[in-house]
């Protein structure tokens, strides 16, 4: 951090399964209060950490609290856990003095997710299967590049000690499924599953996953107890306080699938000209890359 100004803590482990749980506190928990930490031990001016969607929905049988009162044994599970000890760590550095900012980027796509992050490999997951079984709920997608611009936008006009909430549109999962649809070209059969039974069948995969295979599974019972929780998140205070300002998700989702139809081999740039994007704003030029 030498002869810098302002920190963008992005790193995390994202993944819904690792072959040992304590990584994700490792990873998550651990490395941010390092990173915090060390920032403000160099005078760093301004800091912006990125947090998660997953941590603001709260469970039906909960009584809604403030955000902040959020205690770790409500999460649904270790990833959950560990980013929300992690955003509370950061809303306390800011309580005590340091100047943090907490954006809180939605589910983003993009065409180029060389790691396969957890939304484009759900888009990878149901793009393979004719008959598709899925729980019904709310998602809300957001082009990557639109998060990346609320996040810098964050950083220059957030409050330290606020969240922001960097998304796009809220659908309903189905409907992204029929969007999938259209744009791919093939006939699929969309089935609901009960989200309790989607639990159970995906708490015995995992089991699989941890004890034989030490394999990803193909879904986490934290990942539907997520999927159960979740709502729409309004992105109105962004709107309003950093001048945040996404396009519909609709083109990004075509470059997506476009992408991992191909399996991965168009290497063609985005296209971020004023015509296409909602703004005419290009990260890679902000970032200094």
């Amino acid at each position: 951090m030498d002869g810098v100004d302002e920190v963008y803590h992005l790193a995390g482990l994202p993944g819904m399964w690792v072959p040992r749980k304590a990584d994700f506190h490792t990873v998550n928990f651990g490395g941010t209060k390092v990173v915090i930490e060390t920032a403000r031990e160099r005078g760093i001016k301004r800091f912006l950490h990125c947090s998660t969607e997953s941590i603001l929905f709260r469970a039906p049988t909960l009584v809604p609290v403030a955000d902040d009162a959020l205690l770790p044994d409500d999460m649904p599970g270790p990833y959950t856990r560990s980013k929300m000890l992690a955003d509370r760590f950061a809303m306390q550095a800011t309580a005590s003095g340091y100047p943090v900012i907490i954006g809180c980027p939605t589910m983003p796509v993009g065409p180029y997710d060389h790691n396969m992050t957890p939304p484009t490999a759900m888009l990878r997951y149901f793009l393979s299967r004719r008959l598709q079984l899925h729980l019904d709920f709310v998602v809300n997608l957001v082009d990557v590049r639109d998060a990346a611009e609320g996040l810098i936008l964050a950083m220059e006009r957030g409050r330290p000690g606020q969240r922001y909430v960097l998304g796009g549109e809220s659908m309903p999962l189905r409907r992204v499924l029929e969007i999938m649809a259209e744009i791919s070209g093939r006939r699929v059969r969309c089935i609901h599953v009960n989200g309790r039974v989607a639990e159970m069948v995906t708490a015995m995969l995992e089991f699989i996953s941890d004890h034989v295979t030490h394999r990803p599974p193909s879904g986490t019972a934290e990942g539907v107890r997520i999927a159960m929780r979740a709502g729409a998140l309004s992105i109105e205070k962004a709107q309003r306080e950093l001048g945040y300002a996404p396009g519909p998700v609709e083109p990004v989702l075509r470059e997506t699938i476009a992408r991992l139809l191909d399996g991965g081999h168009n290497q063609t740039e985005w296209d971020t000209t004023p015509s296409t994007r909602s703004r005419p704003f290009h990260v890679e030029r902000r970032l200094g890359g």
